[in-house]
């Protein structure tokens, strides 16, 4: 169209959007933490069954027969935790991230994220400094604080850890979500839709954020196990406005348990005919040196933009949407 040469946001909002940006960097600065940056373009990508990097490569030759295989980064953690095995101290980063097969309303291939690591925090202390993070960016409420099984009982009557694939297709019927569930028999992504589809968008609906933490263990990613019960991870999520809006872990340490769970991940790859990817091994070797005890958070800037603006799409809070890129 004629006009896709115009920016999807308006110059006004990318003014706001420019001095929100430059208020979490000052946020940071008084609290003198590290801002670092560390390469888009890595050797190695993730394992998560759940992301679709992109691919591109480097030709060493000009006839194309040379080549090194790239791929864009789905985030900075991997870069991120080297430099933490690499004694930086507490770090932040906001820089762009990339993940195919991802847009629509809250979601652009290409967006911006906030990744955030505070040494000798355990996921309490860490969430807490993120809520004052919020209500110092957003001038929101003090956040709620709930646990993935408590929010499950609240809204679904259930308890995620006691239930039972017969329980959760009931549930799912009463939401009219029969046609994603009545052939899915694995109990654990019969949870993962029902949070996603029936609790998410109920979620911070006040002006005031909600830290949903101690997720299952099966979804755990790299967060550590909690070491008062095992069905439990030390993860946790943010939600306002009914949007994820961050990821976080108590990060896990253990470089045997690392490489473990990116294993298991290759094999549910393997299993769902997904491509396996070759895992990180400059990551695995960082953790082996030394990961500190440290907390972690992945934040979405432009969501974080979104609720700050009141948009409702994530086209208005960035310069060109995907469809003008």
């Amino acid at each position: 169209m004629k006009n896709n040469w115009k920016p999807s946001a308006s110059i006004k909002d990318l003014i706001k959007r420019a001095e929100i940006i430059n208020n979490i960097r000052l946020f940071f600065l008084e609290k003198k933490i590290l801002e670092v940056e560390t390469p888009l373009l890595s050797q190695s990508t993730v394992t998560d069954i759940n992301l679709t990097p992109f691919e591109t490569n480097y030709f060493f030759s000009e006839d194309n027969t040379n080549k090194l295989k790239l791929w864009l980064i789905t985030s900075p953690e991997y870069h991120m935790k080297r430099l933490l095995a690499a004694k930086s101290g507490p770090i932040y980063q906001i820089c762009r991230s990339f993940r195919n097969k991802e847009h629509g309303k809250h979601h652009n291939p290409e967006f911006t994220m906030l990744e955030w690591y505070q040494i000798s925090y355990s996921m309490k202390e860490f969430i807490d400094q993120i809520d004052l993070f919020f209500q110092k960016i957003l001038k929101s409420k003090q956040s709620k604080k709930i646990s993935y099984q408590e929010v499950f009982i609240k809204y679904l009557n259930i308890d995620p850890f006691s239930t039972n694939v017969a329980e959760l297709y009931k549930i799912s019927k009463k939401f009219n979500l029969q046609h994603l569930t009545c052939s899915e028999k694995n109990l654990h992504i019969l949870i993962e839709i029902l949070f996603t589809l029936v609790v998410e968008p109920l979620l911070g609906q006040e002006n005031q954020p909600i830290f949903i933490y101690h997720f299952p263990i099966e979804q755990a990613s790299l967060a550590a196990k909690n070491h008062k019960d095992n069905r439990f991870a030390e993860r946790f999520e943010i939600f306002f406005k009914g949007m994820e809006i961050g990821n976080g872990f108590y990060e896990l340490t253990n470089y045997l348990e690392n490489k473990k769970r990116l294993i298991n991940d290759n094999k549910s790859r393997k299993k769902m005919n997904l491509p396996i990817r070759k895992i990180d091994d400059n990551f695995l070797n960082a953790i082996k040196h030394g990961l500190p005890v440290c907390s972690g958070v992945a934040i979405g800037i432009d969501r974080l933009i979104m609720i700050a603006l009141k948009k409702k799409s994530i086209d208005e809070v960035i310069s060109f949407s995907f469809d003008r890129c």
